[in-house]
């Protein structure tokens, strides 16, 4: 196709370069040609959280971000936080039984450490303030709190 671009980012540590239409989000090249299938795909229209991953250490919806301007970045999903066994926040996740169904697990984990990482788990209110737009339809937002205030 005339409109595809050539980009190179890194994706969990890995480089890698892809020829990408522009109007492809960020999300579906994840999924669809990187096989990462830890973030998920909810409501695809930026509002539940559940496709959150870090733009070079930042929170960003993968369903809204264009993949292409991931060019130039590093990438990370919830595939590559725990590289070397569980992330602090995974183990907190379990501990504290901040998951149910699991859907929404990958894109609160990524927020969470987010907020973590961004100073805004420093109270209860600012840490639900920060983690409101990350929808867990089972409910599990006590235990998925005290997770991210306990590893705070």
């Amino acid at each position: 196709m005339a409109n595809e671009l050539s980009v190179a980012f890194g994706v969990n540590g890995e480089r890698h370069k892809l020829t990408l239409d522009p109007r492809e989000s960020l999300l579906d090249v994840l999924r669809e040609r990187l096989a990462l299938f830890g973030t998920k795909k909810g409501c695809d229209q930026g509002q539940c959280g559940a496709c959150t991953v870090h733009l070079d250490g930042r929170r960003v919806v993968s369903c809204l971000t264009p993949a292409v301007q991931a060019a130039g970045h590093e990438v990370t999903t919830i595939e590559g936080i725990g590289r070397d066994g569980l992330h602090p926040l995974q183990r907190a996740f379990v501990e504290h039984d901040a998951l149910q169904c699991g859907y929404c697990t990958p894109g609160q984990i990524m927020s969470g450490i987010a907020c973590i990482a961004e100073g805004h788990a420093g109270d209860d209110d600012s840490a639900r303030e920060y983690m409101s737009g990350n929808i867990c339809r089972c409910g599990a937002y006590a235990g998925i709190l005290q997770a991210v205030r306990e590893v705070a």
